[in-house]
């Protein structure tokens, strides 16, 4: 008899020098009880890495060595995947055999958007890099139970996000939510395609046994703050409603200056003003991302108002000064805020 086996393109981007990319696609392409096919995309490889790969069976390599952000480059792997299920791996993971098996076979669920494995940290698999993303009211987003034993984390649920890491999903959800909005270019990105999931009615699901260990490195980009603080301004701005976003203005504006604050005192107020101006200069397509987000939607910010954190507790980085005594105000905000939400 014969069995026809899940078949998953994985998505993976060559970015610089990575000294696990070759361990990563040579795991993907052993994955068991599924069918694997690998689409490399050499987003600014420097190593020579990419040749290497593309010699292997079931490697597919596009991309002309232009770095295309986080976001253009998955969307260009999979502008040419053919699996009925698609996959994002980075670069510096690498999935144990059953990983994508145990992925689409939730991800096979119909009302499940999204997938989110269980990423390890590569230096002691024993402990979380994240067992699903936290988002906070105001945008902010980070990895969820960092350093934590994974054994805390062992049983599968709903979460606000999925790691771009490692996820997987139906090639038709992918189709239906257009991948990923290039102008995040990198960081955030997958926040909002998580996000725009649950506006339809998909689910988030960590799957605790579906694992990959990962090369963490927080400082690797050193664009970091820029892109995080402006791509978090974009999400907000797109992805809460009207009144949300009315009701969130007083305590938005103060954060936004706790923000400045912390970054001039870090010498970072350069990148916080580009991110401004940026806003600025892309108003235009800021309101047409909009009006596409939310009128794609079909559940209101009321419903999803529970899957949102209201403190800043992020594990992998340090919350600057400034932001700390607004924590419990914001939180006590949230509080009442969202009675008032639509």
């Amino acid at each position: 008899m014969t069995v026809i086996r899940t078949r998953v393109s994985a998505v993976v981007l060559a970015y610089r020098t990575e000294p696990w990319l070759e361990r990563s696609v040579r795991a993907l392409l052993a994955s068991e009880e599924v069918d694997v096919d690998v689409v490399l995309v050499d987003n600014g490889g420097t190593d020579g890495a990419v040749e290497r790969l593309g010699t292997l069976p079931g490697v597919r390599v596009v991309g002309d060595g232009e770095n295309l952000g986080f976001s253009g480059g998955c969307n260009l792997g999979a502008s040419v995947a053919t699996g009925e299920y698609l996959a994002l791996v980075n670069g510096d993971l690498v999935v144990e055999p059953d990983a994508l098996a145990r992925l689409c076979a939730v991800a096979a669920e119909p009302d499940v958007g999204i997938a989110a494995g269980s990423v390890r940290l590569g230096d002691d698999p024993s402990l979380l890099n994240t067992a699903g993303n936290e988002i906070h009211f105001l945008g902010f987003s980070w990895v969820g139970g960092f350093g934590e034993p994974a054994a805390t984390a062992a049983i599968d649920r709903d979460v606000a996000g999925g790691m771009g890491a490692l996820v997987a999903m139906r090639r038709e959800v992918w189709d239906a939510l257009g991948g990923f909005a290039e102008q995040y270019f990198a960081f955030h990105e997958d926040a909002e395609l998580s996000w725009r999931c649950w506006q339809r009615g998909l689910r988030v699901h960590y799957v605790p046994d579906a694992v990959g260990l990962h090369r963490y490195d927080f400082d690797r980009e050193p664009r970091k703050m820029y892109l995080a603080e402006r791509n978090r301004l974009v999400f907000v701005v797109t992805c809460w409603d009207d009144r949300t976003l009315a009701v969130l203005a007083p305590v938005f504006v103060a954060v936004e200056l706790a923000v400045a604050v912390a970054a001039a005192k870090d010498g970072r107020f350069g990148d916080k003003l580009a991110g401004w101006r940026w806003l600025w200069s892309h108003r235009r397509w800021l309101r047409e991302r909009r009006a596409l987000v939310q009128g794609t939607r079909t559940v209101g910010d009321r419903a999803l108002a529970r899957l949102l954190t209201d403190r800043l507790d992020a594990r992998n980085f340090s919350i600057p000064e400034a932001m700390r005594p607004l924590d419990a105000l914001l939180a006590w905000y949230w509080r009442i805020a969202r009675r008032f939400l639509r």
